[in-house]
């Protein structure tokens, strides 16, 4: 007797999913009627999320970010400059964001995504006017010598919302960075000291003596909705992407401040009411993503 049933809710699956894929439009809307979404999220609550501080061990800061299956890897690497002499006191940060063919079937070998520059501008764009770093920490000798700090994110798998998830990697990259011990050489050069070197009594006495953390201000956090007709819905999956086109992305930092508000095109009007609605989603986002890098942070310590 058990056997008609279970082929019937098997019939029962494959008529759902062959809804989905024929008409995914109707079929997301079915849900958004009843304030649920395919995944059972309700419409504003964003996907779990989790935070790996020190995932490259040859880096000098790291993290590996997951926002549901969106996956990003994040690593820092520090090199030593000649400072520009606009800026003499300050050092830099290059940031690059690389999407490779495993992290979606939409990404080609030998083509270059098409979102890897755009969401590279963004991260810098929002690093920069957040002020979460003071590049004039990265100075060592004024006019002579700076950090070059050189973030590569990679996307390991791209299933929607994917600045967020990359902003995230790179906040808790920076939080993970530990800047290295240089010295003078016997030409006036700054060098990296080794580890090995690091017990021993040095020649010249170091720059910096011992490794150091940046202090980080006004961390920014982001959260990504999609506008469709009167429903909002936060942290989309690529699927949700697909077929609701309009996205917002609000950025604001640990102080709820807005950093940046981005709008890429869409068929749906940003009228005051969504912003604001998008906003407050948003302000409680802030509040549980510093709640998980606080965590990931305070883990890293004990450990």
């Amino acid at each position: 007797m058990g056997v008609p049933h279970a082929s019937g809710d098997l019939s029962s699956e494959m008529e759902v999913d062959a809804f989905r894929h024929l008409f995914p439009l109707r079929y997301f809307e079915r849900h958004l009627s009843e304030s649920i979404r395919p995944d059972a999220r309700p419409l504003g609550r964003a996907r779990d999320t989790t935070l790996a501080l020190g995932a490259v061990a040859s880096a000098q800061g790291s993290a590996l970010a997951k926002i549901g299956s969106t996956t990003m890897l994040a690593a820092i690497k520090m090199e030593v400059m000649t400072p520009s002499t606009e800026s003499p006191e300050e050092g830099c940060i290059a940031i690059d964001f690389h999407m490779p063919p495993i992290c979606s079937p939409i990404v080609r070998p030998g083509r270059p995504a098409e979102a890897a520059p755009v969401i590279s501008k963004q991260l810098s764009d929002t690093i920069s006017s957040s002020g979460m770093i003071n590049l004039k920490e990265l100075s060592l000798v004024s006019g002579k010598a700076a950090w070059m700090a050189y973030l590569d994110i990679y996307c390991l798998d791209a299933d929607g919302a994917l600045f967020d998830a990359a902003l995230l990697s790179a906040v808790a990259a920076f939080s993970h960075l530990q800047i290295p011990i240089v010295s003078l050489n016997d030409d006036g050069k700054i060098v990296l000291v080794s580890e090995e070197d690091v017990g021993a009594k040095l020649e010249k006495e170091p720059v910096n003596k011992e490794k150091r953390k940046l202090t980080l201000s006004s961390i920014p956090f982001s959260l990504t909705c999609i506008l469709h007709k009167n429903y909002i819905l936060a942290d989309p999956t690529a699927e949700e992407e697909s077929i609701m086109e309009t996205l917002v992305t609000v950025v604001l930092d640990s102080s709820a401040r807005l950093v940046s508000f981005y709008k890429p095109g869409g068929s749906v009007f940003a009228y005051t009411s969504a912003v604001q609605d998008c906003v407050a989603l948003t302000r409680q986002r802030v509040k549980e993503l510093q709640e998980i890098l606080d965590e990931a942070i305070s883990g890293m310590e004990t450990d």
